[in-house]
């Protein structure tokens, strides 16, 4: 039986690195993985981060239709109870909220 895990990220990037961290480091199947909005809103995140800034240093004026940072992410992983430690402290590393 599975245990479902989840944390809010302010960034699309810190989601991400938490999942590659999981499916990498711990052998956590990606399809047991999930990033979604945490409201009914699309949205990248809350903070400008890394392809979200132009030339590395101006903020993006426009998205051209890309999502806009209007929310958190929240990232869920369905594991054995045996790696929840493990998927918890994943996600405390790349700055994930208990959910």
């Amino acid at each position: 039986m599975s245990k479902t895990i989840a944390a809010t990220f302010e960034t699309r990037r810190d989601a991400e690195m938490a999942v590659e961290h999981l499916v990498q480091e711990h052998k956590i199947d990606r399809k047991a993985v999930t990033i979604a909005p945490v409201s009914d809103e699309n949205s990248a995140g809350t903070e400008t981060a890394g392809a979200d800034i132009e030339d590395g240093r101006v903020a993006k004026t426009h998205t051209d239709g890309e999502p806009k940072l209007a929310g958190r992410l929240k990232v869920s992983a369905d594991v054995d109870p045996s790696l929840a430690d493990k998927v918890e402290t994943s996600f405390a590393t790349y700055g994930g909220k208990a959910a």
